[in-house]
Parts: structure tokens; C-alpha cells; sequence
């Protein structure tokens, strides 16, 4: 559980969220929390003007921060900065969500609740209490392929392996080393828990309703999923 002295940043990396990032920072800003609380965007310069509404909400609130990248773009290097940002921002609690909604900030107190507990809290779709809403048959169906391959190449008894919504302790953070990092696309959410479970880091999952973005286009495509399952090939270099 965090306490009252602790930073919490909430890193959000985004590429065209302009219709989502400011309602999304505003309902996080105001979520009841005892630490102190801030957001940290970490935009890969969206041509539709993210970064912008951004910088204006950084503006009125100081504790919201911008990071605009132009080199190595991509959704797995735009998080390999934004966890070094937030740890040069002195953050004690890092939590990681998308910019689409598809990750509700009502579910950031539980992911914190539970560090206390744990060095990385997961927000997970298949746990009791959990839910993956929205999703067509199709999509169900990929899900739970990726999953089935990834948790018998992991060997690990997590159930919602592919959740980009969790919530890391400074000390895991810098002892996984983001520097030592290699995805530079989606796969970063894989490539991340398999070093934790190299490190034996304590993991828990804890429940939210994962729902289907309402504005914006995915990004997600069935290539992007295929290099993604592909990068899992390469993990192995990074065991012991």
C-alpha cells in the first residue's frame, strides 16, 4: 500500500490519443489517493496534436509532465523512456496504462493497494473478478492462443501475461534496468515480465474489467501481433 510521502507517476505512452488523453488525465488527477500523484505522457510526437492538449494540461497542472519522442518510435521505446523519466522524477510507485481507456483509472487505487504486497501489481482480465468486455469471438479466441503459448514459454502460473496495466516499486524497476531492454514495439509488455520472472520478482494480479477503446483507431494489428509473438523467440538471450 502506498503511503502519504510516496510518488506515485503514472507513465502513459501515447501516438494519436488526442481524443482521449485529456479526459483520461483529468479522471486520473482526481482519483482520492493519499501519495503524491502524477502523470507522466510519453508521446511518440502524434501528428494529431496529443502532445499539444498535453503540454496544456502540464501548463494549468504541475503535475502533469510531457515527454515528446522522436527517435526510435515505437510503443516498447516509448515505455523504456517513460520508465526512466519516471524514475528520474523521483517516483516511488510507477504505474503503466494505455491512453485509450481501455485501461480505467478507477482500477489505479487497487493496483497500489496491493504494493505493499508485492514488488508488481498486474491488472488482470482473468482473475476472479475480472473481465475482458467487448471483444468479438475472433478476438476472444487470439487472446487466449497468445496466452496459452506465452504462459507454457514462460513457465509462469500468470494468467493475463499480454496486460499492459500494472504498477511497478521503484527497487524492481531498477533492478530490471530499462537500459537493458530490446523491444522496441508492443512486445516490451512480454519481454518485461519474463525478466521478472528471471528475477523471481513477487507478482500479483489483481482483477479489472478490461474494455475495448470507444474513440481512436487501434493500433494493434494482426502483423503487429505476429512480431510481437516472434520477439518471444528472442527472450531466451536474456536468461542467466
Amino acid at each position: 500500500m502506498t503511503g502519504q510521502n510516496q510518488k506515485i507517476v503514472v507513465m502513459i505512452p501515447t501516438f494519436n490519443e488526442a481524443e482521449n488523453i485529456q479526459s483520461l488525465i483529468r479522471e486520473i488527477i482526481a482519483l482520492p489517493l493519499s501519495g503524491d500523484l502524477h502523470v507522466l505522457v510519453v508521446d511518440d510526437s502524434s501528428p494529431d496534436g496529443t502532445g499539444d492538449l498535453v503540454q496544456k494540461a502540464a501548463a494549468a497542472d504541475p503535475r502533469v509532465h510531457l515527454l515528446v519522442r522522436k527517435k526510435r518510435r515505437g510503443r516498447g521505446a516509448a515505455g523504456i523512456d517513460g520508465f526512466k523519466a519516471a524514475l528520474a522524477l523521483g517516483a516511488d510507485v510507477i504505474v503503466e496504462m494505455d491512453g485509450d481507456f481501455s485501461h480505467q483509472p478507477r482500477f489505479i487505487p487497487a493496483l497500489l493497494g496491493e504494493m505493499g504486497r508485492c514488488d508488481v501489481a498486474i491488472g488482470s482480465r482473468f482473475v476472479r473478478g475480472g473481465a475482458d468486455s467487448d471483444r468479438s469471438l475472433i478476438r476472444r479466441a487470439i487472446t487466449w492462443l497468445v496466452r496459452r503459448f506465452i504462459r507454457r514459454r514462460f513457465r509462469t502460473s500468470i494468467r493475463d501475461v499480454s496486460s499492459g496495466f500494472r504498477c511497478f516499486s521503484r527497487g524492481v524497476l531498477e533492478r530490471l534496468d530499462p537500459d537493458d531492454l530490446i523491444s522496441s514495439g508492443p512486445s516490451i509488455v512480454l519481454e518485461i515480465l519474463y525478466k521478472l520472472i528471471l528475477m523471481d520478482a513477487s507478482i500479483h494480479e489483481v482483477p479489472i474489467v478490461f474494455i475495448d477503446r470507444k474513440r481512436g483507431r487501434t493500433k494493434l494489428s494482426g502483423l503487429t501481433l505476429l512480431e510481437t509473438l516472434l520477439m518471444t523467440l528472442k527472450f531466451r538471450r536474456l536468461d542467466p
